[in-house]
């Protein structure tokens, strides 16, 4: 067969889509794995529908997710009179035709097949009157009526289709624009495609575009049609079952290679293990490995794995994805401090916007207090231990993590109290919250003298209340 070669080919008429992206790392990662070629094509013939902030987009989330193409992006629309070359090698050879047959008799046609439980599909009737091109013709190919066509599909097996119940399906619009059928085979026919890698809602398609290489003189591809993405209810993902734009998941969050290794899984399997480098996709990666029923999409194990990847990012990794996401007005000069309050927050979130919601009372001048929390643990009776505690830290030479460490451990020993008498007045003074890092780890990362205001500031709120 030669180098394999996949592609993969979406309509920039949206965003790419979860199982758009899911598609397209099958066919980079079958690529990769066998030193193949993988081609991105946008396939945009359809120009009512097709943008070009949908051919953007889908660009953008190829780049995040990592998928580098070897070749393209080609455009279908720029490729047309190629198409138009090949419907007339068919007309010419007795494959394809000229119908003229109008939306309203089609639609007579199929209610007619419908009453009478036949299948309603084109009855044929320009078939032999070898008409020509006139102002609103379509050409159709002509499908074979007897014998059958074997789909043998690397994922399902066999698929046997009886050519009778497929159609002369109409390859070229009135307005001389291929249909998707036909500039599929053309394109993938002649770009040296020997790998077809696609959604099983394609199936159907798949014996007619054989019938098409067949007549086209070209050599039929292998093809493997993945199984669907299911939502938590066994239908087919959509938009109620939460984010369906890959882009979506950036914007909320997420790496790319959590959701990279999300997407992988849904289908596909490598033993037991469930976290998967880049280059251990690419090295275990195989069609054999690819389920045969659907997969659902379980968003509590994206978001496992996003925790997980988060966790093991660098702070330098970190202090990139987040720049978009901190709150306007976050002052993010101080790249050491932005260091320290990632690594603070990496281990405790489970998305990047949730390490920028954290993070606020990091970056804020003033603190505000939950008022439950204020009213509970920022009380008169701990204005006392709170003053001490400044004396106290403007003591301690070494702002380390150990020795705070020992400073709070020889407070509480020298005041006779138990931890917890002061640790959360001091949390809630330091952040306003009573849940936040460690508060060694706070005060490591706040430094000597922004503790001492935090506190002080604490300290004039609990006089200011009484």
């Amino acid at each position: 067969m030669g180098k394999i070669r996949t592609r993969f080919a979406p309509s920039p008429t949206g965003f790419l889509h979860i199982g758009g992206a899911r598609t397209a790392l099958f066919n980079w990662l079958f690529a990769r794995h066998n030193g193949g070629d993988f081609v991105l094509r946008i396939e945009d013939t359809d120009q009512q529908r097709s943008t070009h902030e949908s051919t953007k987009a889908i660009l953008d989330a190829m780049v995040w997710l990592g998928l580098n193409w070897d070749e393209g992006p080609y455009f279908q629309a720029q490729r047309v009179d190629l198409h138009r070359e090949m419907v007339q090698k068919l007309i010419k050879e007795g494959h394809a035709y000229y119908c003229t047959c109008t939306p309203e008799e089609l639609e007579e046609k199929r209610k007619k097949a419908l009453a009478t439980g036949k299948k309603p599909k084109y009855d044929g009737t320009c078939r032999d009157k070898k008409l020509t091109k006139s102002e609103n013709s379509v050409v159709r190919f002509h499908s074979k009526q007897d014998g059958a066509t074997v789909v043998e599909d690397l994922i399902k097996g066999n698929i046997i289709f009886n050519n009778d119940e497929l159609d002369d399906l109409i390859i070229e619009r009135s307005d001389g624009y291929p249909t998707y059928n036909f500039a599929v085979v053309v394109d993938d026919a002649l770009m040296n495609i020997t790998h077809v890698i696609r959604g099983d809602d394609h199936v159907n398609n798949t014996p007619r575009q054989i019938l098409m290489y067949q007549a086209l003189g070209f050599d039929v591809p292998k093809f493997a049609h993945v199984p669907m993405i299911l939502g938590s209810d066994k239908t087919r993902l959509s938009k109620r079952h939460g984010a369906t734009s890959v882009m979506a998941y950036k914007e909320m969050g997420y790496l790319p290679e959590a959701l990279v290794n999300y997407l992988v899984r849904l289908g596909w399997a490598h033993g037991d293990q469930e976290i998967f480098s880049m280059a251990q996709l690419v090295e275990f990666f195989s069609m054999e490995a690819v389920g045969k029923s659907p997969a659902v999409f379980n968003p509590d194990k994206l978001l496992w794995l996003n925790a997980h990847y988060i966790k093991e990012s660098s702070s330098e990794r970190l202090m990139e994805e987040m720049k978009p996401l901190w709150p306007d007005g976050t002052n993010t000069s101080d790249a050491g401090f932005i260091k320290q309050v990632i690594a603070d927050l990496q281990p405790r979130v489970k998305t990047l916007v949730e390490l920028a919601n954290m993070a606020d009372f990091y970056f804020a001048d003033e603190i505000h207090y939950e008022e439950q929390a204020a009213r509970k643990f920022l009380t008169p009776e701990i204005s006392g231990y709170l003053k001490a505690m400044v004396v106290g830290i403007s003591a301690v030479q070494d702002f380390s993590k150990e020795r705070i460490e020992e400073f709070l451990k020889s407070f509480i020993e020298k005041h006779n109290i138990k931890f917890k008498v002061i640790a959360q007045p001091l949390r809630v003074a330091l952040t306003g919250k009573t849940v936040s890092p460690g508060i060694d780890e706070v005060m490591v990362t706040f430094g000597k003298d922004r503790v001492i205001k935090k506190i002080n500031n604490a300290i004039a709120y609990i006089e200011s209340r009484n």
